[in-house]
């Protein structure tokens, strides 16, 4: 009876833990999984371009990491590096993700503004 998750008979009331409470052994250690922004661990130093299929059921995204400017100019070229590819993406947390995989053209357009990116 150690592993019941849950019955409505009356003759098991009050032989477990009160509110449904896990025993010591098998309670989750540490805090909760937060629902916060995701973290991206081992990020390379300076501008690269990257592609991440990790959570996105296989269908990869180019990840432009490493570059250092203000919130509004990295939402700009963003914006233009979207507009080189002609495919969708977003700006989060000073990585700016880009539909599919356009390494090259993101690249390509990341020298022509001055921006020596290299692929990871």
């Amino acid at each position: 009876m150690g592993d019941l998750v849950w019955s409505n008979d009356p003759d098991l009331k009050g032989k477990f833990p009160a509110g449904g409470a896990l025993s010591s052994e098998r309670r989750r250690q540490g805090p909760p999984p937060s629902s916060g922004p995701q973290v991206r661990k081992h990020l390379p130093k300076g501008p690269c371009v990257s592609l991440e299929t990790s959570g996105r059921n296989g269908k990869g995204v180019t990840i432009v990491t490493g570059i250092v400017l203000g919130e509004a100019a990295l939402e700009e070229l963003g914006k233009s590096l979207r507009q080189s590819c002609g495919s969708g993406g977003t700006v989060k947390d000073g990585v700016i993700e880009i539909q599919g995989d356009h390494r090259d053209k993101v690249q390509q357009a990341l020298a022509k503004k001055g921006i020596q990116a290299r692929k990871v």
